[in-house]
């Protein structure tokens, strides 16, 4: 099904709150948008009526709501619904930025509707929006070898995976024109497409 063409109003970085777990794999999608806010000189301040941290940021002509849910990953889709239905923002101007335990650390990909790949943030949210029908940043975190997914999740990446997690961050910020003004196609060939080699 293609995706209705709709700029993002909306960008929710998905991760755990604290400091236990402000580092591990499964707050990538936080990275995604703490470093935008970064970049952008902007803070995210608490929103209690919304159960996270927001911003409005201007971005290219563009205003965006960006956020940060502060529910443990498991309750995402009451954060994300309540910021939707608050400031009236339909599912499909909506940009969910998340770990991808399918995809290696380096690699990222922009994906619309889809299920939840046994993600509990992403179920959480399609059970909440009662609609599969949204945006996914899908951030490569890899996928260990042995062991427990879950405790793999919750550990820290090795400093060589971290490095390659932050350049696909900083590769998806460049891709920010193309989403807000809904110019999707595009901004899924400038990350799907590798770099030339010099």
């Amino acid at each position: 099904m293609s995706a209705i063409l709709s700029g993002i109003q909306l960008i929710v970085g998905l991760g755990n709150p604290g400091d236990k777990y402000i580092q591990t794999r499964h707050n990538a999608g936080a990275w995604f948008v703490e470093e935008l806010a970064h970049a952008n000189h902007i803070d995210l301040r608490p929103n209690a009526k919304c159960f996270g941290k927001h911003a409005v940021v201007e971005l290219h002509g563009q205003s965006c709501h960006v956020f940060i849910p502060t529910t443990f990953m498991n309750h995402s889709g009451q954060a994300v619904r309540a910021i939707s239905q608050y400031y009236k923002i339909p599912p499909n101007a909506i940009l969910i930025a998340h770990d991808e335990i399918d995809l290696p650390a380096g690699i990222i990909r922009l994906k619309y509707e889809g299920g939840d790949g046994g993600h509990n943030g992403l179920k959480d949210i399609i059970h909440h929006l009662q609609t599969k029908q949204f945006y996914r940043l899908r951030i490569g975190v890899g996928r260990p070898t042995y062991g427990d997914v879950v405790d793999y999740v919750l550990h820290e990446p090795s400093k060589i995976e971290r490095q390659d997690i932050d350049k696909t961050i900083a590769l998806a910020q460049t891709t920010l024109p193309l989403l807000l003004t809904g110019q999707m196609q595009k901004a899924m060939q400038q990350l799907h497409t590798p770099p030339a080699i010099s």
